[in-house]
């Protein structure tokens, strides 16, 4: 392979399932770079990546990890992203500021759908991507070829091995590489040593080879001619095309080893020196321009305590530097990220990853000095609620800036103020997503913070009509109270809220005191019999009376809330729950399971097909009540491998009875003597 031109800084994302190894691949991976002493263990709490408080007190990422090296000259920018799906609005974001992204995964066929949903974003927007299977020393880790056959049919692009196992027994000792055909033997934490490709492994060499030039002859009709006339192609022409396919994402390179024990890391690191593309051709395939003022989009935005707000960006055009003035704002700090550590910085030119301080009206997804660019991605739908209240009452105010703050921080948290309920509800991807959430407002702002589900927004109406007097008098010297009304109460089709009628004829009820009346009847109405909103109901002022000296706007509304108090039971309310239309998303072999999962919830299937532009997905349409929406995600990826999701969205109120009813009545009546 002949010599190449140094790189710009190029960047690469790792990605991939909950507990796939990402961490350590970033450890083994600086360590080969020599940019840390080394190597750390998340069990131990010593790795570059996962320093934060809420990273460490669940041995997981939570955010991104980001650190920058050098690799035989060349600087690279590693961003370590969180294999939980509850925490994938960061990973998607980083994958859009990357020149390629390295998939982990673990040598278990059973696992290859956990990265179908990463797989496709990486297609959808043309991401070049290479494949890690990790683990491969651990025991029972011999079943690569069925694992490569699993990950075949998740990836629209085809897999394309670049080396195979070295065996001792059943465990991987080291791997040929199909291209150069030279063979290594593992050194756990030292370089691999070079050995002759082993006799009973010629054969599998040969066809193994074979397969990869025939997928990159799908590409290139040169190398096909090749191939036809059985001309062996020189070494260069190959790496050429794996380094073009790559950069077109039309094939996905498949590497294994192990980030645990170090091998396999510098073939790794190889590959993606030589194959990834460089910032230049990213810039073109994020729409651009190759010229003009410096550019940069901001893929991650951070509140620090002692820098203030952090800008995270890459540079895809021209040069930064520190107190330059932006359309955002003047540039107060520049920071770099040497093996993660942070460090003023200069400048930061093409290529760079750095974090701009204190640009206070810039956003996750903006462009920093000029235009253009892909969409950004949509922030993902909220799935699941907590309530979070501050433990002190003073803290109130000082509880919704601090979310507003991770909001802007991660944009898949969306922030509810419930008015009906006097609730501060904050959605987000999960339990886990919210829980570090309420972690983070421990943690960062001293808030401490108590969490529970939301309150589901029954309401409340009527069966049948009644006729109602109402009367407010009181004497107690001087001037009295007096309002006297006649109201119909009677029930309207569901959806069409409350309507209120005057048919006063004759003044009975002066005209001034009637929107006093309506006022009183909207007031009784915000907490029915059952403690609940009431709805779908028509009241028709029909007559009246008043008193000269007596009468006032007070007295009449108080007359109105009197006899609506008095009507409704005589009314038949009955209490209705939201009921929400969902569509589940899930592998065509948990179907039957999401099924059961809306029928174990008092849901109603609607119906379920294929979905558009998921080969081997299906979508199950169901109707299902709110108060059954609760932990729905939690259970859903519990029964897919994590990978099952659903959309949702209000659709109509339905009666609901019996005991049911009862235990929300209850759990009402018990909630207010205690508010």
């Amino acid at each position: 392979m002949t010599a190449k031109t140094p790189f710009r800084p190029r960047a690469a994302a790792l990605v991939g399932p909950f507990a796939s190894g990402k961490t350590s691949l970033l450890e083994a991976m600086l360590l080969r770079a020599g940019a840390i002493p080394r190597q750390g263990k998340v069990k131990d709490g010593t790795t570059v990546g996962d320093s934060s408080p809420e990273a460490r007190a669940r041995a997981m990422s939570v955010e991104l990890n980001i650190a920058s090296a050098e690799y035989l000259g060349e600087k690279w920018t590693f961003i370590d992203c969180p294999g939980s799906v509850e925490f994938h609005q960061d990973t998607y974001n980083a994958l859009m500021a990357v020149d390629a992204a390295i998939v982990v995964c673990e040598p278990d066929p059973a696992r290859a759908v956990m990265v179908a949903p990463l797989l496709k974003f990486l297609d959808e927007r043309k991401i070049p991507h290479l494949l890690f299977i990790n683990k491969v020393d651990a025991a029972g880790s011999t079943r690569l070829k069925e694992t490569l056959e699993a990950l075949q049919a998740v990836s629209e692009r085809p897999l394309v091995l670049r080396e195979i196992p070295i065996r001792d027994g059943d465990q991987v000792v080291g791997f040929v590489d199909l291209v150069s055909e030279r063979a290594y033997r593992y050194r756990p934490g030292q370089p691999s040593d070079l050995i002759r490709i082993p006799e009973p492994l010629r054969q599998e060499e040969r066809e193994a080879r074979q397969s990869l030039l025939e997928r990159l002859a799908d590409f290139d009709d040169h190398l096909l001619e090749e191939l036809l006339e059985d001309v062996q192609p020189p070494a260069d022409e190959i790496y050429g095309d794996l380094s073009k396919d790559l950069a077109e994402d039309l094939i996905v390179p498949v590497f294994f080893g192990s980030a645990e024990t170090d091998g396999g890391i510098t073939r790794l690191l190889k590959a993606l020196r030589h194959d990834a593309p460089d910032p230049e051709a990213t810039a073109r395939r994020l729409g651009f321009a190759a010229d003009g003022a410096p550019v940069a989009r901001i893929f991650k935005t951070v509140h620090a305590a002692h820098t203030g707000k952090l800008s995270f960006a890459r540079v895809f055009r021209g040069e930064f530097s520190e107190n330059q003035t932006l359309d955002s704002g003047r540039l107060a700090g520049l920071y770099a990220y040497p093996a993660g550590a942070q460090v003023k910085a200069a400048k930061a030119a093409i290529g760079d990853v750095a974090a701009f301080g204190r640009l206070d009206a810039a956003a996750t997804g903006e462009v920093i000095g000029g235009d253009g660019g892909e969409p950004w991605p949509k922030p993902l739908e909220p799935l699941f609620g907590l309530v979070m209240k501050a433990e002190k009452k003073s803290d109130d105010v000082k509880l919704t800036g601090a979310i507003a703050k991770l909001v802007e921080e991660d944009p898949s948290y969306h922030l509810e103020h419930s008015a009906e309920f006097a609730e501060i509800v904050l959605w987000g991807q999960g339990e886990i997503h919210l829980l570090v959430a309420a972690d983070r407002l421990k943690n960062r702002y001293n808030l401490q913070v108590g969490t529970a589900r939301p309150t589901v927004p029954y309401k409340e109406t009527i069966r049948k009509p009644t006729s109602v007097h109402g009367r407010h008098k009181k004497q107690s010297g001087g001037h009295g109270q007096f309002g006297d009304i006649h109201i119909d109460i009677a029930p309207q089709p569901r959806g069409s809220g409350f309507v209120f009628v005057d048919k006063i004829v004759g003044g009975t009820v002066p005209r001034q005191y009637i929107p006093a009346v309506e006022e009183g009847v909207r007031d009784f109405l915000a907490q029915g019999p059952f403690g609940f909103p009431v709805v779908d109901l028509a009241v028709t002022l029909t007559s009246g009376s008043y008193h000269s000296v007596d009468s006032s706007d007070m007295a009449f509304k108080t007359a109105a809330r009197i006899a609506m108090a008095e009507g409704m039971p005589k009314c038949e309310p009955v209490l209705l729950e939201p009921i929400l239309k969902v569509e589940i998303s899930v592998p065509s072999d948990f179907t039957s399971k999401a099924q059961r999962i809306i029928s174990g919830r008092r849901g109603q299937i609607l119906g379920y097909d294929a979905k558009p532009g998921w080969p081997g997905w299906d979508a199950v349409a169901a109707y299902l009540p709110q108060a059954e929406m609760g932990d729905l995600i939690v259970e859903l990826r519990s029964l897919t491998m994590g990978v099952g999701t659903f959309s949702w969205q209000f659709d109509h109120l339905q009666e609901i009875s019996g005991r049911t009813a009862e235990k929300v009545v209850e759990d009402r009546k018990a909630a207010l003597e205690n508010a």
